[in-house]
């Protein structure tokens, strides 16, 4: 993890915490900045992603403020910036995983295209189920070339496949392109996120790169209507 994201956690815990007075600006940049030991640019990116996930706003002249609804609120915001991945987001809860299914396989032209890899190539396919304190959350449809991110098993899909993709392999992921969409819960849907037939499920499709540029994933995430909302930033000029 960056430094500008632990402190962003960090700085999430605290909001949670009730930390902060909810009804006055929190600390400044330069202040936050000097208490972790940082420049005030990681200090800004790291509030920068609480902006993004609905947690703080921004008050030209008078501050960074906490958005009291969204402390208040049990849903995850499906944002710009999901590369922390659930575990990260959800610290204060237990997030698991259920594999559904696990295979290798070649992939289709779509899924070749996406992840710019040859239709020789093979890839991993993920059906995996993501539960927070035992309650369905989302579930995720996921493909990722094998030759690199090689050695995937059943104990990395139990735990967070993004912290294996940083920390054991030492790549760095750096962005991704995500359309989102409503659609209504499928026999898939209805099975394993507990959805009833013709509950709305807000899907994600998401291709995410590494810094040098290249596809790393190529995935589906179905989230249940009632856990997620989505949050956009828009500054008033």
């Amino acid at each position: 993890m960056n430094k500008y994201e632990s402190i962003s956690s960090e700085i999430r815990q605290r909001i949670k915490g009730r930390q902060y007075p909810i009804d006055q600006p929190i600390p400044d940049e330069i202040s936050l900045a000097k208490e972790f030991g940082c420049s005030r640019m990681t200090m800004k990116r790291a509030l920068d992603l609480l902006v993004v996930e609905g947690l703080l706003y921004r008050k030209r002249g008078h501050g960074t403020f906490i958005v009291q609804s969204a402390i208040n609120k049990s849903r995850v915001h499906v944002t710009t910036n999901e590369s922390l991945g659930l575990s990260n987001l959800l610290k204060d809860k237990q997030v698991t995983s259920k594999v559904i299914k696990f295979e290798v396989q070649f992939p289709t032209e779509d899924i070749a295209v996406h992840l710019a890899i040859d239709p020789k190539t093979p890839v991993y396919f993920l059906i995996r189920l993501r539960l927070v304190d035992g309650e369905p959350y989302v579930m995720e449809k996921t493909y990722m070339p094998t030759t690199l991110i090689p050695g995937i098993n059943d104990e990395i899909l139990h735990g967070s496949v993004y912290k294996y993709i940083q920390k054991d392999l030492g790549l760095t992921m750096a962005g991704s392109h995500r359309i989102i969409r409503a659609c209504k819960a499928d026999q898939l849907d209805q099975e394993h996120l507990e959805c009833m037939p013709g509950d709305p499920i807000l899907e994600v499709e998401h291709v995410g790169f590494l810094n040098n540029g290249i596809p790393f994933e190529y995935s589906f995430s179905r989230h249940r209507y009632d856990k997620f909302e989505i949050t956009t930033v828009n500054p008033i000029r």
